[in-house]
């Protein structure tokens, strides 16, 4: 299982993803969940996080780099025109593989089980996010819901609800997606150490600033003693 959280802010979107994975208790291992493709020339950034079957999850992220360097419309993210056209392109890359994987996958008794989150900025649009599913199909984050979790949400969902806004600050919102991943790897083994985390600014079209949370991360490790605490303060407060 695997944890993924993305929260469109006013000047830009924040991503965060757990780095384990793990196919029984003795077979654990650290393999990124974020993925990035860009073009400073066409001022392009589109950023990746992966939940579900790793396989499946490498080779889209494989196909859409190769389709890069062809000139096909309809597979080459780098040529769309908006955000809308390259979650599309992705779309199409989902189907493409389910069309190729999917019956030999089910006679080993494998579901074909992949969901991405993907946001970024092309050109002069603002920044977009998108969730999307093993179908192909896609939302896009709106005003009312401006951020998307996959893979393993119920446990770090109630801090985001309850703080995350559109006015939420970068450093408020880094703050808040680590209490999240906090909760979520307190409550379940299969989510782990180290996290991705990385703010893409508005019109920056870089992936500069990526950053690897580690085991015994200072400041991490003050978020959750902080958190712990805090928390058995207010309940004793409690009436």
């Amino acid at each position: 299982m695997t944890y993924c959280v993305a929260m469109k802010l006013k000047n830009g979107i924040l991503f965060g993803s757990d780095t384990r994975t793990n196919a029984g208790v003795d077979q654990v291992a650290t393999v990124s969940k974020m993925h990035i493709l860009e073009s400073k020339q066409k001022k392009i950034t589109i950023v990746m996080l992966s939940a579900g079957n790793l396989s499946l999850s490498q080779l889209v992220v494989e196909r859409l780099k190769q389709n890069t360097k062809g000139k096909d419309k309809l597979k080459n993210i780098f040529m769309a025109k908006n955000m809308h056209e390259a979650v599309s392109i992705v779309g199409r890359e989902i189907r493409s593989i389910y069309k190729d994987n999917a019956d030999h996958l089910k006679n080993h008794n494998v579901d074909f089980n992949l969901s991405l989150i993907v946001g970024g900025q092309i050109g002069k649009e603002e920044p977009r996010l998108f969730n999307m599913y093993s179908a192909g199909n896609f939302i896009e984050a709106t005003t009312e819901t401006p951020y998307f979790q996959i893979g393993e949400t119920k446990y770090g969902k109630p801090i985001i609800d309850r703080v995350l806004n559109n006015h939420l600050s970068e450093k408020e919102a880094i703050k808040c997606l680590l209490v999240s991943f906090d909760s979520t790897i307190k409550s379940n083994i299969s989510v782990g150490t180290p996290i991705d985390l990385f703010f893409y600014k508005q019109n920056s079209f870089s992936s500069k600033g990526k950053y690897r949370v580690v085991e015994g991360d200072e400041y991490f490790e003050n978020i959750k003693q902080s958190w712990s605490d805090g928390i058995r303060s207010l309940f004793n407060q409690l009436p």
